[in-house]
């Protein structure tokens, strides 16, 4: 390892230190360059005078005061090359010379240039010793190397400049494999599984309407096809592997972000970025391995601007919680089974933990996407952070997936103003044969499960958070809401009812949808949900409605239409023909349509109570939300006052709203994405406060009467409108 003459070199560095002058080691005194003047010049006698063994005299230095250094100081920083005018006003001004003042700036110079060369040669020196030990490292990777073809020893003439390269970077990827191997010993814990309530021994997951009630309890939730919860932490020998692919994913990832063509094509006509799976197979041989058969492959990249911090985005993707709260519309369910490394420094820097999650379409008839992975965290040397995910699926080889995900995230780049630039990447191997086909289009676009997606979602959350953190109230928040503890409790409960809604409405595996085949509506799927010991949830049996279908009308005007107040008694049912009045408006977000908003239906009939509503409507380039719970007038008074929403029962109905294809701006094509709407219906309600209670058939059939009467109002409503 260490060379003969190693400690000979640096003996002999000791001796030129000590041999060096002292005005060459160390910095040069300020006061030394300060002190002399214009007159500082040495006398050399001339001619016959000069005595060849008297050593020249110099003149006295003089000394400047302390107000002529600071001037000249000051003056410097701004011309460090004064004029002959410029150095004749300085000196009339401070009472010298203008050879002195030249003199003094010519010595000020020297002293800066001498400055700056010490300190570059400092770095080159250390520049040179890192250089010097990488090339030891290197010689013993290559002299350790074996010939692929016999398994002998393979001199450096014998392998090509690829096989030195690529033993070169596999010794420098052990390198980094060994240093998060050494840091997940110290933090290796228990697995941590997820928390969800086992099933009831011999419980059924079925809805039996031909016998006129429900044969199943109301408490159950799971389906059959529910992998996540079969899953475990990793073994201690799968761990070295897990690390090992971690490292290799993050290489693979940066250099996805970074990369232009041929890896990622651009389109003439409108910009958008194809990827070509020829090129990735050349340039990443390796990996998960090649796409199992009936797979297909799904690459997508998108950046933005978001109006969030580099550190607390980093602590949001690590923090399962908090990632699953900021993308409750995409991320169904998700655990973190272990974590191996919390990192390094007080950050997350090197942090790596097994995850599951199932992600999901705001749609039953999407099915969901379920992923076990291994989520690795790195800060780069530039300040860059990048958090990336990879499938593990190769260590548990009896199951059988549908979805993987080769190296996808994101890297983070900080910019001024609390900003972040974020570059995201999306690449899995998925079977979608099961996609309804009304949302096929949208699924093959990327809009679906894409980066683009991730991008926009990450975008309109940071509106809402920095919106909730905001302590003054702008003239559009107007209403009842009279402090900034106020708002901010409202805002709270509105994430709330949004995150209830998100987790409800999709095709997830924890939830058992049954179609309504026995009663003539084949679109309504329902299921039951008991609702115990929940504050903010009202207990009882908890019935769900949903619905998908497609209207021939935009987005944009479907999602105007149903979050417009002065329009809702043309298809919300329960507010029996009421005046509909906004009481308090908050909004949130760049675009008019991101607010929250509570209303007051003032009921037609002098009888009956008015009823308070809790709306957020929020929209982005990739979908929109309505979404609306009642709430009880005492409960908002507390919420409007300061006082704490989580206590406040929800129950959230309402719509999402999705293209049905990708616009001509995304790469779409008229026969495609035809501008009309993917709309989904969800209701809930409380149909017995009785937990233990069996479900009536009265009550399905009114609960799919409800959502047919407002499906067939919206239908007419929008439809009558765009025409």
């Amino acid at each position: 390892m260490f060379q003969p003459n190693m400690f000979d070199g640096h003996h002999h560095l000791l001796e030129m230190a000590q041999k060096t002058p002292e005005n060459e080691m160390d910095p040069i005194r300020d006061e030394e360059y300060e002190s002399r003047s214009g007159t500082d010049i040495m006398e050399v006698p001339s001619g016959d005078e000069q005595d060849p063994n008297q050593r020249p005299k110099k003149k006295r230095y003089h000394r400047h005061t302390q107000l002529q250094i600071q001037e000249m100081e000051s003056f410097f920083n701004e011309c460090p090359h004064p004029d002959d005018k410029q150095r004749k006003e300085l000196g009339r001004r401070l009472g010298l010379e203008p050879l002195q003042v030249k003199f003094w700036f010519q010595n000020k110079r020297t002293q800066m240039k001498a400055h700056h060369e010490r300190h570059e040669n400092s770095q080159l020196r250390n520049d040179n010793e890192k250089l010097r030990a990488e090339n030891i490292r290197y010689k013993e990777a290559l002299g350790n190397a074996t010939c692929p073809n016999c398994g002998g020893t393979a001199a450096i003439g014998e392998m090509s400049f690829d096989e030195q390269h690529l033993r070169i970077e596999n010794a420098r990827l052990r390198e980094e494999i060994d240093r998060i191997s050494g840091i997940a010993a110290k933090y290796v814990g228990k697995p941590m599984l997820p928390t969800y309530p086992p099933l009831a021994p011999g419980s059924s997951r079925s809805l039996d309407l031909g016998v006129g009630s429900f044969a199943a309890e109301a408490g159950d939730v799971f389906g059959a096809g529910d992998l996540l919860r079969s899953v475990s932490g990793p073994t201690e020998a799968d761990k070295p592997v897990i690390i090992e692919l971690a490292v290799a994913a993050m290489e693979e990832l940066v250099r996805m972000a970074q990369a232009g063509e041929p890896l990622w094509l651009q389109t003439t006509e409108n910009g958008v970025e194809l990827f070509s799976e020829e090129e990735y197979a050349r340039t990443f041989p390796r990996g998960i391995g090649p796409k199992p058969l009936g797979l297909k492959s799904e690459a997508s990249r998108e950046s933005a601007v978001v109006i969030m911090n580099h550190i607390s985005l980093v602590e949001i993707l690590m923090d399962v919680n908090q990632w699953s709260n900021v993308f409750a519309s995409i991320v169904s369910r998700s655990a973190t089974l272990e974590v191996l490394s919390t990192g390094v420094a007080g950050n997350y820097n090197g942090a790596l933990q097994v995850m599951t999650a199932e992600f999901q379409v705001p749609s039953p008839l999407v099915p969901t996407r379920e992923n076990y992975f291994v989520r690795y965290c790195k800060q780069h040397h530039d300040g860059t952070w990048a958090v990336v995910d990879v499938s593990l699926d190769n260590l548990r080889p009896a199951s059988i997936s549908r979805c993987r995900r080769r190296p996808s995230g994101c890297l983070i780049q900080e910019l001024p103003n609390g900003y972040s630039k974020v570059t995201w990447i999306e690449h899995v191997e998925v079977d979608d044969r099961a996609v309804h086909s009304i949302y096929k289009a949208l699924v093959n676009s990327g809009l679906a499960f894409g980066a683009k997606r991730w991008v926009a979602t990450l975008d309109r959350q940071c509106e809402r958070l920095a919106s909730v953190m905001a302590n003054n109230i702008s003239a559009g928040n107007v209403g009842v809401i009279s402090s900034p503890e106020g708002r901010k409790s409202m805002l709270k409960l509105a994430e709330r009812m949004v995150t209830s809604f998100c987790t409800g409405v999709g095709a997830s595996t924890a939830h058992t949808w049954t179609t309504l085949s026995g009663i003539g509506a084949d679109d309504v799927r329902v299921m039951t949900r008991k609702s115990m010991d929940d504050p903010g949830r009202p207990p009882g049996i908890v019935l769900s409605a949903a619905t998908s279908f497609w209207i021939p009308v935009p987005p944009k005007r479907v999602f105007n239409f149903l979050r417009d107040e002065n329009a809702r008694n043309e298809w919300d049912i329960l507010s029996n023909g009421g005046l509909v009045q906004e009481m308090a408006h908050i909004a949130n977000g760049r675009d008019p349509g991101n607010s929250v908003s509570l209303l007051r239906v003032n009921s037609a009939n002098s009888s009956q109570s008015n009823m308070l509503i809790l709306q957020e409507s929020s929209t982005d380039e990739t979908g929109s939300y309505v979404i609306y719970a009642p709430v009880d007038i005492h409960a908002m008074n507390v919420v409007l006052s300061g006082g704490d929403p989580d206590y406040v029962a929800l129950l959230p109905s309402g719509f999402a709203i999705l293209p049905d294809g990708p616009s001509e701006e995304d790469g779409g094509i008229p026969e495609v994405g035809s501008g009309g709407s993917l709309l989904t219906v969800a209701f809930q309600i409380l149909v017995d406060s009785i937990p233990t209670a069996k479900l009536s058939l009265g009550s399905v059939a009114t609960v799919n009467s409800l959502i047919k009467c407002t499906v067939e109002r919206i239908k007419s409503a929008v439809v009558c409108d765009a025409a």
